[in-house]
């Protein structure tokens, strides 16, 4: 079991290799993306246009907001090309037993 603060969210074998999936938790919209064989876990609304990253295209480490293709780093949430220019939160992830769990405290990039 992960520590206390983890919160579950999902089964592992939910998210499609690649493909984006906005799920709720401690009444946070949180994006999940299995790419290869890291997960990540970002703020699901993007810091320039507030729509669904979810709804965004994966490459890389990377997602695309589809409004205006601004695109953020999935490990930091730092974004990489404009128009955004303020991260949006990047959140610690725990597998354990095929089950996703998420720290909703932003994970602390230097």
């Amino acid at each position: 079991m992960p520590a206390a603060d983890y919160t579950y969210v999902c089964k592992l074998d939910v998210l499609p290799e690649g493909i984006p999936r906005r799920f709720e938790t401690d009444g946070l919209p949180i994006t999940l993306v299995l790419s290869g064989q890291e997960l990540f876990a970002i703020h699901d609304v993007c810091s320039h246009s507030a729509v669904s990253l979810s709804e965004g295209e994966v490459e890389d480490c990377t997602i695309e907001c589809w409004l205006l293709a601004s695109r953020f780093d999935l490990r930091t949430g730092h974004p990489l090309y404009p128009p955004a220019t303020r991260p949006v939160p990047a959140y610690p992830v725990h597998t354990e037993d095929a089950c996703v769990y998420v720290l909703t405290e932003p994970r602390e990039v230097g």
